[in-house]
């Protein structure tokens, strides 16, 4: 028997949200960036992810951004919409308003800000899909929820069928490659999608039996995810490597942001914005409050890792 194909692989950016300076959503920069990703040949688009800033848009601005990415792909590739609420019911609302904006996957965290264990969280993510018919990926992102997704817990759902995949942005790439065995061994016949968001080790994870990566970085260099998954899969793994070092030095614009005034969101997300106006691609790099954008001396230090990257 052929193992069936993962739902969702290769290179899926989690798309970031243009935004105004009045913190409307900047809907023809959406667009452009977009068509961006797709003319760079990405497998798929996931919207309203972290990257996209979901839990600081409201749901008239998410039902905005999806029905923008879900109309300018016209179909070319998948869609997947972040789904990213604390409890159950609200997570439904969101898939709910998602499927009827057609997307083609949903993806969700375990609940957060209430208190839960491992039981109410298998009992989330069995809820969901008893619930909904498009496909459910789970999000697995402890630094923002507080709970790690256990590789016992997946490996149960994905052989229930529960769970199509797993987008993995926890940073334990030892789990993850646990994870990977554990699928093989016990739910080899799902089509489970291995999705990696530790965008500085595409690489690495793989070669260890990913399907494919959800680099936020990939926003700013699509092309350059591409060609790092057409090396892997060709099991080039000495082109890999250099496109890897490549854009693991362009990473660096998450550091150009002063820490001092700072934190983790809008170093990454806006330096993402940031180096996307400095191409051309958005009009600005607004993001929603409480972060900050960066400011001019943060931006001249993303300019030159643009530079030494070869962008501009």
């Amino acid at each position: 028997m052929t193992t069936p194909a993962p739902r969702i692989a290769g290179v899926v950016p989690p798309v970031v949200t243009p935004l105004t300076e009045e913190g409307t959503v900047d809907v023809r920069s959406l667009e452009r960036l977009v068509e961006r990703l797709l003319a760079a040949g990405v497998d798929g688009i996931f919207a309203l992810g972290s990257s996209g800033e979901t839990v600081f848009l409201t749901d008239n601005q998410r039902d905005q951004v999806l029905e923008t990415v879900v109309k300018t792909v016209g179909g070319a590739v998948p869609v997947i919409a972040g789904c990213i609420e604390p409890t159950t019911r609200r997570v439904l609302d969101r898939a709910e308003a998602s499927a009827r904006l057609g997307a083609d996957g949903l993806v969700a965290t375990a609940p957060f800000y209430a208190i839960v264990g491992p039981h109410e969280i298998e009992r989330h993510f069995r809820s969901l899909a008893s619930s909904v018919e498009l496909p459910l990926f789970a999000y697995d992102i402890p630094v923002c929820v507080h709970t790690k997704l256990s590789t016992d817990l997946l490996t149960r759902l994905a052989a229930a069928g529960v769970l199509a995949g797993v987008k993995d942005s926890s940073g334990d790439d030892v789990a993850f490659r646990q994870l990977v065995l554990r699928i093989a061994e016990r739910a080899p016949d799902t089509g489970f999608s291995l999705l990696t968001g530790h965008e500085v080790v595409v690489d690495a994870m793989m070669l260890a039996g990913a399907s494919g990566s959800v680099p936020g970085l990939g926003n700013v260099d699509p092309a350059g995810y591409v060609r790092l998954h057409r090396a892997c899969v060709g099991g080039d793994w000495d082109t890999a490597r250099r496109e890897q070092d490549r854009l693991t030095r362009l990473f660096r614009i998450v550091d150009a942001a002063d820490p001092a005034t700072t934190a983790g969101a809008t170093r990454g997300v806006g330096a993402f914005k940031t180096a996307l106006a400095l191409l051309g691609v958005i009009d600005g790099n607004a993001v929603s409050l409480p972060l900050r954008p960066l400011d001019a001396d943060e931006t001249a230090r993303v300019r030159t890792q643009l530079e030494l990257a070869g962008l501009l």
